[in-house]
């Protein structure tokens, strides 16, 4: 399992702004310090501005600054954001096996793996903010897999 570019990328562009003197950056400044092209850099944030991470000031003085506290800020929903979600449970709701797309499903027990792995990424990614990237060089999720063992229910077919 990887996370895309674009997730890395985006992620990366997030947290130069976060960390700027000033609380703001351009395109420019960005594209510069991670060593990608502008208008790569320019296609990520208008993904992040379109969701609400950041917003965007025009004119001389103008950039690109965090729309609300780092602290605030989910990584796991700027995830979803700029890749979405490894598991799409509207695939399975809209393809029950009696489709051709399906032929290899084999009752779709493979989604139950998706799923569990969802949950997973979502409760870890879900458990850290920008601020706790900032702050350390290995961000610590709220969560501990060390405490409880992983749910094993089992998923219901649709």
């Amino acid at each position: 399992m990887k996370f895309s570019a674009q997730e890395e990328y985006g992620l990366r562009c997030l947290l130069q702004i976060a960390r700027s003197d000033d609380g703001s950056m351009t395109i420019p400044e960005i594209s510069k310090v991670e060593g990608m092209s502008q208008t790569h850099v320019a296609k990520l944030l208008m993904i992040l501005r379109k969701d609400g991470f950041i917003k965007s000031t025009r004119g001389q003085a103008g950039g690109y600054a965090l729309a609300r506290p780092a602290e605030e800020i989910n990584v796991g929903d700027v995830l979803t954001s700029l890749g979405g979600k490894l598991f799409d449970e509207e695939f399975c709701a809209k393809h029950s096996g009696q489709l051709s797309i399906c032929t290899h499903a084999v009752d779709c027990s493979v989604r139950s793996l998706w799923q569990v792995i969802q949950e997973a990424v979502d409760q870890v990614t879900g458990g850290i903010s920008l601020a706790d990237m900032m702050n350390e060089d290995e961000p610590k999720s709220n969560v501990s897999f060390m405490s409880a063992p992983p749910s094993r229910e089992k998923v219901g077919h649709r």
